[in-house]
């Protein structure tokens, strides 16, 4: 506009200095000029004005279309799903073994005389592990045998006399008291002979609590016992021998008390060990009912297969499966926003061909990693905004991101 206008000047003056310097021509032909030339200048002005009009309408419309533009906030949404939900209880536990057993001697404590066992050795059930000090047992096991021994023989010798003494009494010789004692001592000595038996049962059974068997088949994890020390099977420092049996395992953890309506024997369990690599399904096969003291919770044991990778004490961690919900209404937890009025979330809605927000209030149920369980409020399917969410208000008009 302005380089019209200096245009429009420049040429009214060159018409202007034209004519006065034109001195021969005459007063009304210089009139005449200058009313030529102001006659150009007002229909150049009038030109000016329409493309100055023009170009005003142009850019109110170019601003207005900036402005409205800048008031449209980009979107993206989604439809709501209808799927399965399940929620877990995340818990770590340990593996540990079905059958693992701490020999103790059977007997009192004893000093090892020989050890038939290595560390890292199969055995088998009933198989010799140590040979403790016997000599006293022996010994114990020899008296009472000979204390038999002289038993049986006054016994026999008692019964040859009552057998003499009953002949005599049946021909009418001797008294009935002679015939009463020598049954007597009959009886008196068979009743010793059988105590004297038992208790050569009981020397001999000590005598055998001097080998120290293995209760089960497995691996000697641990042997710390030599000869010459004594054996008593549990220490400070921990088992003398401890032999272990992989071939049934299981995972077990200690459960806050808290979730103990919300599992029982038989609940789906998600195992994973990380250090071993491996993701097992199983089922809660113990649940216990007493709530430890000083930790606040109770046991739970899933069983597992037999691995060659797992090994008692290995870091397990379990999902335990306390709730699901079929055919539920599932949505990301992150979208769901708060107000006084409660929990809600925006929906993506089209009004006269323009994309509008919706509010919905929604009651939520459980949650679980990164997804929400919706109660009431939405049926699925709905266009559900997922992105660009923040800061939006009721009957918004939005733009959509595909």
């Amino acid at each position: 506009m302005k380089k019209i206008t200096i245009t429009a000047l420049s040429v009214a003056t060159a018409l202007i200095m034209a004519s006065c310097g034109n001195s021969n021509k005459d007063d009304a032909a210089i009139i005449s000029d200058k009313k030529a030339a102001i006659e150009k200048l007002k229909a150049t002005n009038a030109q000016n004005e329409i493309e100055l009009k023009k170009l005003q309408a142009e850019l109110e419309k170019l601003d207005s279309n900036t402005a409205n533009a800048a008031k449209i906030k980009l979107v993206s949404a989604a439809p709501v799903a209808i799927q399965d939900f399940k929620h877990y209880i995340d818990l770590q536990g340990h593996v540990d073994a079905e059958n693992i057993s701490y020999i103790s001697p059977r007997g009192m404590p004893g000093q090892v005389k020989a050890v038939h066992v290595i560390q890292g050795q199969y055995v088998k059930k009933g198989q010799l592990l140590l040979k403790l000090d016997d000599a006293i047992m022996q010994q114990q096991v020899t008296a009472a045998r000979q204390q038999l021994e002289g038993i049986k023989t006054q016994l026999s010798f008692a019964r040859n006399l009552y057998q003499r003494q009953k002949n005599l009494w049946d021909q009418g010789i001797g008294t009935e008291v002679q015939l009463i004692t020598a049954r007597t001592n009959v009886e008196s000595l068979e009743n010793q002979l059988k105590s004297a038996g038992e208790q050569v049962q009981v020397a001999v059974e000590q005598l055998k609590t001097a080998n120290v068997y293995s209760d089960v088949n497995g691996v000697a994890d641990v042997v710390n016992i030599r000869v010459g020390e004594t054996f008593q099977g549990m220490t400070q420092a921990g088992p003398q021998i401890k032999i272990v049996n992989t071939s049934t395992l299981k995972v077990v953890t200690s459960v806050p008390e808290n979730y103990l309506t919300r599992m029982h024997k038989g609940s789906p369990v998600e195992i994973n060990i990380p250090d071993a690599n491996k993701k097992v399904s199983s089922t809660l096969s113990v649940v216990s009912q007493a709530i430890d003291i000083t930790q606040r919770g109770f046991i739970a044991e899933a069983k597992i297969p037999s691995d060659p990778a797992l090994k008692p004490n290995q870091t397990a961690v379990m999902r335990i499966l306390d709730y699901s919900a079929p055919n539920a209404v599932v949505i990301p937890v992150n979208i769901v926003q708060s107000d006084e009025t409660g929990k809600y979330v925006y929906l993506l809605t089209t009004v006269n061909g323009k994309s509008v927000v919706k509010k919905q209030t929604v009651a939520i149920g459980e949650v679980y990693g990164n997804n929400v369980e919706i109660k009431t409020g939405l049926k699925g399917g709905e266009q559900l905004i997922t992105e660009g969410y923040q800061a939006l208000y009721e009957g918004q008009v939005v733009s959509v991101v595909k």
